[in-house]
């Protein structure tokens, strides 16, 4: 079986390439649009199924593997910043306060899909605004969910606990995916 991976996402190329898989990175063009009113717990799991929906049909011999971040607090969903102004906003209301991170993986082949979603609780001790602009000038988190990168700056100096897989934070949950790739058989 050949494994492709969709997504451009150099964190996760790393992480599924650490796992010892051999993968092709393919794109995915998708609108990533979220219903009016889905439960956040949700949300991961929907995009990245539409994300799968939205690729071509496989053939046989091919496992098709997606994925999604959202970051959430207050019962709200933070994407990924639209500009400096957004990302500024998204890490001052993160200061401070613990939330949670939802990575969604799809697993496909010709006949079956798979999708779970994985949870990690993050606390993020005060952040000045100091320290928030030296963030974004610095590290540009533009492309991440919630405006930061666990494995940059932010999360070495101001993460004070996390509950869950570091990996689910960073964007793929490993041990899901070995899991479910290995007790299925695909690869």
């Amino acid at each position: 079986m050949k494994l492709l991976l969709a997504s451009q996402s150099p964190r996760r190329k790393e992480l599924l390439s650490s796992l010892g898989f051999e993968f092709e990175v393919v794109k995915i063009d998708c609108e990533e649009i979220l219903p009016e009113h889905i439960k956040i717990e949700d949300a991961a799991a929907y995009l990245s199924d539409l994300k799968a929906d939205a690729f071509r049909p496989l053939g046989a011999d091919e496992v098709l593997l997606t994925a999604d971040t959202v970051v959430a607090i207050d019962n709200q969903i933070l994407g990924k910043p639209k500009d400096e102004a957004d990302a500024y906003k998204m890490l001052q209301n993160l200061s401070g306060k613990t939330h949670q991170v939802y990575t969604g993986i799809t697993i496909k082949t010709t006949d079956k899909s798979i999708t779970e979603t994985d949870v990690a609780d993050v606390s993020l001790d005060e952040l000045s605004d100091e320290e928030i602009r030296y963030y974004i000038k610095n590290y540009k988190p533009f492309d991440k969910a919630g405006s930061y990168g666990i494995q940059e700056w932010l999360g070495m100096a101001k993460i004070t606990s996390l509950t869950g897989s570091f990996y689910t934070i960073m964007g793929l949950p490993t041990h899901l995916v070995y899991k479910i790739l290995k007790e299925t058989s695909l690869i």
